[in-house]
């Protein structure tokens, strides 16, 4: 039933978003706490948002950081923008798949224990 597959990927081909961004998936923190520190650097200047991140005493600051020097990196390398020019359009973090595991507790029981993970994406922009 795959009709067109080629005009079908032209047409995502061509609107995709060009944009240079970083995705890390599968981070073993939940995306509940990768929303504070990412909620700091939103709409910030890359330069600006680096330094927030290096003195943010969270567990997801170091990751974020990591994924936005990627970011940065893929802008410079791949689509030869300035650095000066660049900022924080989009960040976002979205819930990955759950852990399951079980935790004893008295009289022979268990009790569930969720492992959270989340895939977080940094979009970066240049200033018009």
């Amino acid at each position: 039933m795959a009709t067109r597959i080629r005009e079908k990927a032209k047409v995502r081909k061509e609107t995709a978003d060009k944009r240079p961004r970083a995705t890390a998936r599968y981070v073993r923190i939940s995306s509940r706490k990768v929303k504070i520190v990412i909620d700091l650097i939103r709409g910030k200047q890359v330069d600006q948002a680096l330094a927030i991140l290096m003195y943010t005493p969270k567990a997801a600051a170091p990751v974020v950081l990591k994924l936005l020097n990627s970011a940065i990196a893929n802008a410079e390398n791949n689509l030869q923008l300035n650095r000066e020019d660049l900022y924080v359009a989009e960040v976002f973090a979205n819930p990955g798949p759950t852990l399951k595991r079980y935790v004893a507790r008295s009289r022979g029981s268990a009790s569930p224990m969720l492992k959270r993970t989340s895939h977080i994406t940094v979009v970066l922009d240049t200033k018009k």
